[in-house]
């Protein structure tokens, strides 16, 4: 059994004070509603157009491109916006990625130092959020268990999309809290990925070049 290290265990929750700390520009348009669809296999179509630019304006500056999020679950209701996780050396050094993502497109809308380094990139027509993460980050890794766990176990994976539905509904007034709102059936969900597999006190290693 593998077992995970203290620092993917440990899960960091934004509040809307340090999300707006991070801003740089315009928020993006779909922050002000939730639309949560059912899944679409086109999503998958997406992330593969979008990796094969990625890989090819960035090259060796890439050190792994995941697909993550609800869009990279088969039969999971999901926002119809692609969650793309980039592993760079550094995060800090913007002048080695950024000036290739935008030329692709994409505009950088957070810069979270706080958050392992965490750069999010918005995609032209809005329907790709572009992570980007330093080598060692834990999020990615985070990132890449909870799409496996769900892929892998229908019961959590209709737990979550039954309570996206719901909170959509409950949060249609106040779009910027349904994200806070998840976070505790998406604990529970990840109780039950660390519980399968327990921590170690090692610090957290990179994540492979695949997808998460």
């Amino acid at each position: 059994m593998a077992e995970h290290p203290q620092d993917v265990v440990r899960r960091f929750h934004a509040t809307p004070d340090q999300v707006d700390a991070g801003l740089v520009g315009e928020p993006p348009r779909t922050w002000r509603s939730v639309v949560v669809e059912d899944h679409d296999p086109a999503w998958a179509l997406r992330y593969a157009s979008v990796r094969a630019l990625l890989t090819e304006a960035l090259g060796d500056v890439a050190l792994g491109v995941e697909h993550v999020g609800s869009t990279a679950v088969p039969g999971l209701a999901a926002k119809p916006v692609i969650d793309i996780d980039l592993l760079v050396e550094d995060t800090d050094d913007e002048s080695g990625y950024l000036p290739a993502l935008e030329r692709l497109g994409f505009r950088l809308v957070l810069r979270e130092p706080w958050w392992h380094g965490h750069r999010m990139l918005l995609s032209a027509a809005e329907d790709v959020n572009l992570h980007v993460w330093p080598r060692g980050a834990p999020e990615p890794v985070r990132h890449r268990l909870f799409r496996d766990w769900l892929r892998a176990n229908p019961d959590d994976r209709e737990r979550y999309a039954t309570a996206k539905r719901r909170l959509a509904r409950e949060t249609a007034h106040r779009p910027r809290d349904y994200s806070l709102a998840k976070n505790h059936v998406i604990d529970s969900i990840y109780a039950r990925i660390f519980a399968a597999a327990p921590a170690t006190g090692q610090a957290g290693g990179g994540s492979a070049p695949t997808d998460g």
